[in-house]
Parts: C-alpha cells; sequence; structure tokens
C-alpha cells in the first residue's frame, strides 16, 4: 500500500508483513545495535502468532524506498486493545469510553511485548538525506492513522534521537521510569560491589551466598547452545510465571527456538538446577551494547534467587562481556538497592480527536512534572557510595 512521497524520489509504503522484504535488505536499514527491531525477532513474532489477529498486533511497516533499494522503516502495528505495550492508556481508552467515543484501533510504534528502549525510525545509516527521510516515515506514520481513521498514533520507548525528532514535528511526550545499570569498566563483580556502601554491599553479598548454601547450581546458555529439551523446560517456566500472575503467555517455544536458531549469539537463558533439576530460569537477549533482561520462570521457591537469576548473572555477564548497560525489564523499585539506578524512558503520542488531545497533553505534562519528583526521589536511595 503506497503512502504519498514526501521525499523527492523516495517512496513510501506500508508493508504488512516481513516476508516480503529480504532479511539482508531490512538488517542493513535498521543495524545490528538493537535487536529487537532485527528482522529475525520480528519474523519470528510473526511466524508463531506473536502478532497477528491472535491477539491484536497487526504489522503496518511503514518502508521507504529508492527503486527497489530499501531506505527507511518504522515497525508499526495497528492494535485493537493495549496488551504488551508497557505506556499504560487504559484510563484513556476508559475516558473515551464513557464519552461515548472509540478508542480502538489504534497504531503503535513498537516492539510488541517489548519495554526496551531503542530506535523506532530506522534510517540507512551514512545516507545523505537521512533527517528528510526520518522526517517523512513519522510524516507517512501519522497519515496513515489519520486516513485510516484510528483515534491515535503512539511510539513508544523512543530513544533520545527519535524523542528529539518527534518531538520537533509536534507529537506530546510522556515520560516513564525504568531501572538500568551502567557499567563503569568494573573488571569483576566483587569490584563492582567496592562502589557500593558497607551496607549494601553486604546484602548483595548475603543474597548470593544464600544461593549457593542452598546447593543451587547456576548455568549460563546462548541459545545456539541449548537442546529442545532444555528449550522445553525453558519455557514450561515461561508458562507458569503467567499461570501465576495476571495476564496471557503470549510467547510459543515454537517462537523462542526460533530465535535460538536464528539470533544465537543474542540470546542469553540463565538456567538454576538444584539436585540435578531445573529450577528456574532467566531470559535474556544481547544488543551491541547492552543486555536486555526478558522473562523470568521458577518451580520452586529458593531464597534471592529470583535477584541471582535475573540481575547478578546478567551484571557478570555484562562485565565479562563488555556490556555498557543492563535494562532488566519494566518496573521494579527493588532493583536500585542492586545497582539500577531511575533512568528516564520516553513515548510519543498523536491524537486525533481535538478536545481529547489538550487533555490528554495536560494530563502528560501533569505526569512528567510528578514523575519528575519521582525519580529525585528515589535517587537518594541509590546503594552507591556518596561522592564528594
Amino acid at each position: 500500500m503506497p503512502v504519498s512521497p514526501v521525499v523527492k524520489q523516495t517512496q513510501f509504503n506500508i508493508t504488512e508483513s516481513l516476508n516480503s522484504i529480504q532479511l539482508e535488505d531490512w538488517n542493513r536499514v535498521v543495524g545490528s545495535q538493537y535487536p529487537f527491531s532485527q528482522y529475525e525477532f520480528l519474523k519470528a513474532l510473526e511466524d508463531h502468532e506473536g502478532v497477528g489477529e491472535k491477539y491484536g498486533w497487526w504489522p503496518r511497516f511503514v518502508t521507504a524506498w529508492e527503486g527497489e533499494r530499501l531506505v527507511g522503516a518504522v515497525p508499526l502495528y495497528l492494535k485493537d486493545n493495549s496488551y504488551g505495550e508497557f505506556v499504560f492508556d487504559m484510563s484513556w481508552a476508559d475516558a473515551y469510553k464513557r464519552a461515548g467515543i472509540r478508542y480502538y484501533p489504534k497504531y503503535v510504534a513498537s516492539i510488541p511485548y517489548t519495554p526496551a528502549t531503542g530506535p523506532r525510525i530506522h534510517v540507512e545509516a551514512n545516507h545523505p538525506n537521512a533527517n528528510e527521510i526520518r522526517s517523512g516515515l513519522i510524516t507517512a506514520s501519522q497519515q496513515l492513522a489519520e486516513e485510516s481513521g484510528v483515534s491515535s498514533l503512539h511510539w513508544l520507548f523512543t530513544d533520545e534521537k527519535d524523542t528529539v525528532s518527534l518531538k520537533e514535528q509536534g507529537y506530546m511526550l510522556r515520560l516513564g521510569c525504568q531501572f538500568h545499570w551502567t557499567n563503569e569498566n568494573y573488571s569483576s563483580f566483587d569490584d563492582y560491589l567496592q562502589t557500593f556502601s558497607a551496607t549494601k554491599r553486604k546484602k548483595v553479598k548475603r543474597e548470593r551466598r544464600r544461593v549457593v548454601e542452598q546447593d543451587i547450581e547456576m548455568e549460563v546458555l546462548h541459545g545456539h547452545e541449548m537442546s529442545d529439551e532444555q528449550w522445553q523446560v525453558y519455557h514450561n517456566f515461561y508458562l507458569d510465571t503467567f499461570d501465576r500472575k495476571w495476564g496471557m503467555a503470549t510467547l510459543s517455544l515454537g517462537f523462542f527456538k526460533q530465535l535460538g536458531r536464528t539470533m544465537g549469539e543474542n540470546v542469553v537463558v540463565v538456567f538454576a538446577r538444584y539436585k540435578g533439576q531445573y529450577v528456574a530460569s532467566a531470559f535474556n537477549i544481547k544488543g551491541e551494547n547492552t543486555l536486555y533482561g526478558r522473562h523470568w520462570g521458577c518451580n520452586a521457591d529458593f531464597h534471592s534467587l529470583h535477584f541471582e537469576a535475573c540481575y547478578y548473572q546478567g551484571l557478570d555477564y555484562c562485565i565479562q562481556h563488555g556490556l555498557k548497560t543492563f535494562e532488566p525489564g519494566a518496573q521494579g523499585e527493588h532493583k536500585i538497592s542492586r545497582g539500577f539506578l531511575p533512568t528516564r524512558t520516553w513515548s510519543a503520542h498523536w491524537i486525533a480527536h481535538p478536545e481529547f488531545r489538550q487533555a490528554i497533553e495536560a494530563f502528560c505534562q501533569q505526569e512528567q512534572r510528578e514523575m519528575e519528583l519521582y525519580i529525585e526521589e528515589l535517587n537518594n536511595h541509590s546503594p552507591f557510595k556518596a561522592t564528594a
């Protein structure tokens, strides 16, 4: 489906499946730094019903072409719900409903089920007209939303460059908070702990020691190193997490196994073993500079095992492999005492209805003031030694 061109010699189209694009072309445009935008990840979602009618994520990728050469792309999805987004707008949907106005469907520029900051507007590296193509991709995305008659268009977990671009083109911004870790060139986990206050350092050491004292063995595997049996074990843990808590287990065993085959070096799975049997696991995906923690599951209760599998093993991995940051997932103030500090996250929003646009913008401005105060307060609980 073509969209009117807004850049000379560049054609903007809508692509409903990656089947129409070659892997090499897509990955050349999106690059290798942010793994969730790569062809292999998005294609695995398509191949195993992670997106589509079942869960209400319909791909509508906006693509930019110069002749037959792909030069830009936005992972865009048509949504009939807000599940799997992690930028919560259900109160907006409720307000629309009370007013007798339809909120769904809407569009989101996002990675399904992935609250990880990264680029949403992709342009071929070193392209001479990169800025014009970026602007054109934003315009073409909004034009699609307007012509489709949806209520809104949302860009979720945008990186700094995209956030600035979207603000310049009139989008309202919404501030969120996650807890991220930064590697200050630590030589070892013990070296890292030396930056903690004595009390916080003792707490972390005690938690790690308790895992050892319970005779639990930890094992870290990359995706290409895992057997079919280990993938089945991992997926059982994944399912169990959703059985225990509210939510839907949207990602199938086939999805994870496909990632293991196609993105094996990027997939990092932590297993915990007790008396020869796996009792817990944590799933991570690695980018060029960042480890992203995604899913955790267990089938028994062991003291401090969650912290070891989801945080300390990941920190160890980042230090050993020279990764600069670790994003262990959404929410969780308990992460602060383990060195994950409050970090701003951003989303950008276009609202079609003029009165609701005004009301939501006022809400976002008030929320941002409160969020800044929240982040300031959280920073007072840093575990690191005070500096002069």
